[in-house]
């Protein structure tokens, strides 16, 4: 993908996000504000955290965690994160350096890509 192309799927991606956090009705209508309000500070705050990267790898990647977000709020009504289960075996009574590492990678794998804002790595990929 172009330059341009990302910019303007990035830019768009924007647009769609503030344009619902205007038109949201939560399902208890008294939280429709705080929802709203919430809606568009996430989006502001990710776009602005992400605004220096420039690997197009990484960008892709916070595009389809966006456009997923954007998914899941629309279809459950709920614009917030959904909870995340780690499968069964990601912890070990094993110690040692191997198998906490093979369990590091196995939840690592396990994370859905709408939670991954969340984490600190994504800011810092430049």
């Amino acid at each position: 993908m172009t330059v341009v192309v990302v910019r303007n799927q990035v830019l768009s991606l924007y647009s769609r996000l503030l344009r619902l956090s205007r038109n949201w009705n939560a399902i208890n209508p008294v939280e429709t504000i705080v929802e709203r309000q919430y809606i568009r500070d996430e989006t502001q705050e990710l776009f602005r955290k992400n605004a220096k990267i420039k690997d197009q790898a990484v960008i892709r990647e916070c595009i389809k965690e966006a456009e997923a977000r954007l998914t899941m709020a629309e279809h459950y009504k709920n614009p917030y994160p959904r909870p995340v289960n780690l499968p069964k075996r990601s912890f070990s009574k094993k110690e040692g350096k191997r198998v906490g590492k093979a369990i590091q990678k196995f939840n690592e794998q396990s994370r859905p890509i709408y939670i991954r804002s969340t984490d600190d790595a994504v800011g810092k990929s430049t």
